[in-house]
């Protein structure tokens, strides 16, 4: 059986035994691309799910923010600038001055973005024109910063200040990755700080689950809680792709009904990982492309190719699929390279943590607040487009799949070293690395190889 494996950034081919079964992790049927995306962003403003359209929300001297994903959120479309445009119209009509709109980059703890690359996801024109009116969200400015509290379940709330002080604020969603994201996500995540996100972005609370998600009903009962501190609620616009560069459905009204709306139009293209095959495996290959939305606008490194990808975003269907102790097999060349301007505490955890412990809930005990607090780290994420210091502890949550895999073997690795400071086993070729999970689990033991999803994204 001869397949073509994501690599690096490109592919390679492979022979894989006869009987390996291939697993499709995105098996149901696509959702169609819509024909007219400006029609279709007019249709939800139009008509939202519930209560009334932004224009009769709002009047004269009211102040209003737009919030929108950050570049994590991979949606090619332009989708971001044709929704706020038609905001624009709506809030003049109903008599709001353009100087009393604000709009923030929702990058919660992932870099802010550079100018250029705003421009990238909103157009030039309305850079042009809201240029001094648009930030990035910043999660260490302690002036535009509101705690709210705690929830009944002990989750703590913090916001920035102009989601509570604004007369309204709108968040436009730009994709959904599985149940992953969308949702209070966009704004109780987007818009707040680690002092929040530490509930729920732990090594038991991430889950890309579309029904009974547990990181999900944590930020709901967030926003319960934002709901009574704001002026009014949350208008959200949610989007649906048929592919990165395809909108396949828009969705507006309170941020219940679009995840709802949105979990609905999902469950119907995208079937449960747990029931994706039959039977479970002894031996789950897939590739590591050179890609992961934490490294937009920037470089892969280690430690998003092997943990935050190979065994999260991308090890979920193995865990789903895999029998306890199964072998998984990563192809991946996943060279000796780190953007230290970008991810300039990566490196620092790479070695100073992992080289220490594998263990996901010590790394979140014993190092958390400490990368938390390092003041040169906390500048470079304030200042130079840096991810927050405590970004790389995050990306050590997956490691928590360890716990029901048995060995990583990763075929093709450049540097054997950067795969065994995992305690990953490194082999030169996919075909080797399978002949030795064989040898671990018998010449007859069952392998699927999972194809490769389409891309995916974060909030």
């Amino acid at each position: 059986m001869r397949v073509q494996i994501p690599f690096g950034e490109g592919a390679l081919v492979a022979e894989l035994p006869d009987r390996t079964a291939t697993i499709r992790p995105e098996a149901g049927a696509r959702l169609a691309a819509v024909p007219d995306l400006a029609a279709e962003v007019r249709r939800a403003l139009e008509q939202p799910l519930d209560g009334p359209r932004v224009r009769d929300r709002v009047g004269a001297g009211a102040l209003v923010l737009i919030a929108f994903d950050d570049p994590t959120v991979m949606c090619f479309a332009p989708l971001r600038q044709m929704v706020i445009r038609q905001l624009l119209a709506d809030l003049e009509e109903a008599g709001v001055r353009r100087d009393d709109i604000s709009f923030m980059c929702a990058n919660s703890l992932h870099r802010k973005s550079r100018v250029d690359e705003l421009r990238v996801i909103l157009g030039d024109e309305l850079v042009d024109e809201f240029g001094p009116q648009i930030s990035c969200h910043d999660a260490e400015d302690a002036e535009q910063l509101v705690y709210l509290g705690q929830t009944p379940g002990g989750y703590d709330v913090e916001l920035n200040r102009q989601v509570v002080e604004n007369d309204l604020t709108i968040y436009v969603n730009a994709a959904h990755n599985r149940g992953f994201s969308g949702g209070w996500k966009s704004v109780c995540v987007g818009l707040s700080t680690y002092r929040s996100i530490r509930h729920h972005h732990s090594p038991d609370g991430m889950s890309m689950s579309l029904a009974h998600n547990p990181m999900h009903a944590m930020l709901d009962e967030m926003g319960a809680l934002t709901e009574t501190k704001v002026r009014q609620p949350v208008f959200k616009v949610d989007t649906l792709l048929a592919s990165p560069f395809e909108v396949a459905r828009v969705i507006a009204g309170s941020v219940g009904a679009t995840r709802r709306a949105a979990i609905e139009m999902l469950s119907t293209t995208m079937p449960a990982r747990r029931n994706l095959a039959g039977e479970k495996f002894d031996v789950v290959i897939y590739g590591v492309p050179d890609w992961s939305p934490y490294a937009i606008f920037a470089a892969m490194n280690p430690l998003l190719t092997l943990v935050s990808s190979g065994l999260g975003y991308l090890g979920g269907t193995a865990q789903a699929i895999g029998r306890p102790g199964c072998s998984v097999i990563l192809a991946t060349p996943c060279p000796n390279q780190w953007d230290r301007v970008h991810h300039p505490s990566y490196p620092l955890v790479w070695e100073e943590v992992l080289s220490e412990t594998r263990d996901p809930y010590k790394i979140q005990a014993d190092y958390a607040e400490r990368y938390l607090a390092d003041p040169e780290l906390v500048q470079k994420y304030r200042d130079e487009f840096a991810f927050h210091p405590v970004h790389a502890i995050l990306a050590t949550y997956p490691l928590k799949r360890l716990q029901h895999f048995g060995q990583v073997y990763v075929a093709g690795a450049v540097d054997p070293q950067v795969v065994g400071h995992l305690g990953f086993v490194p082999t030169p070729t996919l075909e080797e690395a399978v002949e030795m999970a064989q040898a671990d689990h018998g010449d007859d033991c069952r392998i699927a190889y999972v194809a490769p999803p389409a891309a995916f994204s974060t909030h």
